[in-house]
């Protein structure tokens, strides 16, 4: 038999085709090899320029941006970006001069908080919270800054602002405040003075800047000064004396008053009271 005869009446070549085809290990029908997908990297094409990013965040504006961002004072998951109209997609961590950029723009408010209203949630139900009260604030998601009792009234900031909230949540020097007191009984000289001159609590001396009866009020109101920032101070200098508050109102927090704000309303910052916090 002919080598051609026995091309058609044997075996079917791959070139030929037929149903026991066999794939030619040829560069054209060479096996796809599956790859590992790389480590996930800030998109030039999608999501928001980078000056506009910024600018969004209130750090200065998109003009100031690029000047910063070609000055290498910008950074995109730890690598620096000098390039103009650079894209970050949201989960993309951004940094201006090593802190982290927050995407939205920093907001601030003040809250004249009602008795009985919780900061921090509660599990029973029907449990009203300030986060009730300042959802109609602004679409940002703000925190409180610090903590104030449920049974307590008055002065809660709030922010998105990150970088501010922590500061004021552990300051190097504590945050001026001042809370009108309401007791059970009236206190007597004595006890006040012993509170003036610093109360020794279990976690350690807590010292008062200034306390006082409030003027033409009956002796179971009084006026306290602190920079404290320790859970639950003011009921705890009470209580090592044998007092029990009634009513507790924070009036002052930080320079803060509250000052034409009734109680259960918000108000925003203004910049000048922004300001005035950053720097405690």
């Amino acid at each position: 038999m002919s080598r051609n005869d026995k091309s058609k009446g044997g075996k079917v070549s791959g070139r030929q085709g037929g149903g026991s085809t066999k794939k030619s290990s040829s560069r054209g029908n060479a096996p796809i090899k599956q790859q590992q997908s790389a480590p996930k990297t800030p998109s030039k094409t999608d999501g928001i320029r980078l000056n506009k990013y910024i600018a969004n965040a209130g750090i200065c504006s998109r003009r100031d941006a690029d000047i910063f961002i070609s000055a290498g004072n910008v950074t995109v998951n730890g690598k620096v970006v000098t390039e103009m109209g650079y894209k970050v997609a949201p989960t993309d961590e951004v940094k201006f001069d090593g802190r982290r950029v927050n995407p939205e723009k920093p907001e601030y408010f003040i809250l004249n908080k009602p008795k009985g209203v919780y900061v921090t949630g509660s599990t029973e139900k029907g449990g009203k919270t300030v986060m009730d009260i300042m959802a109609k604030a602004t679409k940002a998601k703000l925190d409180p800054v610090g903590k104030l009792d449920t049974q307590a009234m008055g002065l809660l900031v709030f922010t998105n602002d990150g970088t501010l909230a922590k500061r004021l949540g552990k300051p190097r020097n504590g945050i001026r405040q001042i809370y009108q007191v309401n007791l059970t009984k009236p206190i007597s000289v004595e006890h006040l003075e012993k509170i003036r001159n610093g109360v020794i609590l279990e976690d350690g001396k807590v010292n008062i800047q200034d306390i006082s009866f409030i003027a033409d009020r009956p002796k179971n109101e009084v006026g306290i000064e602190t920079n404290s920032t320790k859970n639950h101070i003011i009921q705890r200098l009470f209580k090592s004396q044998g007092y029990e508050i009634e009513k507790l109102d924070r009036v002052v927090f930080g320079g803060l008053t509250k000052k034409d704000l009734p109680r259960g309303r918000f108000r925003r910052l203004t910049d000048q009271e922004v300001i005035n916090l950053g720097m405690l």
